[in-house]
């Protein structure tokens, strides 16, 4: 099934929503410690299996309804600090109302992931209703999430227990090396310093 036979009219909808936070990001990113930002609508079959594995029914309502990540936003920062700073600005826009905020950074999840997620539904515009999902995290995290993911989507991993566990204390020793550049980071800020 390609995208447009899945979402019908909805996805012209979906790429004003895409288009609109990014313009909405970019008002932010001249100025801000955002290093990149990429984007994506989530494709027909990747929006079926998330929808089986939720349990909810497969249909373009349960995907626009139930689902806050057909339209996706990675933001990536340099420092932990600038991952806070760019979601305090975001749950300030007043385009936007965020629903629920995933703090996978002060929480990470049992395998080591960490990111900050907002999950949002557009106020304005031709996509005024829709909902979406902003995930913000350190160039470290992106690097880990991005390998993690790729290794996790493989059907037979030979010794996945013990990849699991390499790839959590990966996870926790880059957690560590995005606080001490943090630190560095304060400490050259500070004057007295």
């Amino acid at each position: 099934m390609t995208d447009e036979e899945f979402y019908k009219e909805a996805l012209g909808v979906l790429r004003d929503a895409e288009s609109y936070l990014l313009s909405l990001i970019g008002q932010y990113r001249d100025s801000s410690p955002i290093i990149s930002c990429k984007s994506r609508i989530k494709s027909a079959q990747s929006m079926v299996e998330k929808l089986e594995r939720q349990g909810f029914e497969i249909t373009l309502q349960s995907a626009l309804e139930k689902v806050y990540d057909a339209v996706g936003i990675r933001i990536i920062c340099g420092f932990v600090d600038d991952v806070y700073h760019v979601s305090e600005w975001l749950e300030n826009c007043s385009g936007i109302e965020i629903i629920h905020r995933k703090d996978y950074i002060a929480y990470p999840k049992p395998n080591g992931y960490r990111s900050l997620h907002l999950c949002l539904r557009i106020r304005e515009g031709t996509a005024a209703g829709t909902l979406a999902e902003i995930q913000i995290r350190t160039m470290a995290i992106d690097f880990w999430a991005t390998l993690e993911h790729k290794l996790k989507y493989k059907h037979k991993i030979p010794h996945e227990d013990l990849i699991r566990r390499e790839l959590k204390r990966c996870a926790d020793e880059i957690a560590a090396t995005d606080m001490s550049m943090q630190t560095i980071r304060d400490m050259l800020a500070d004057e007295n310093f």
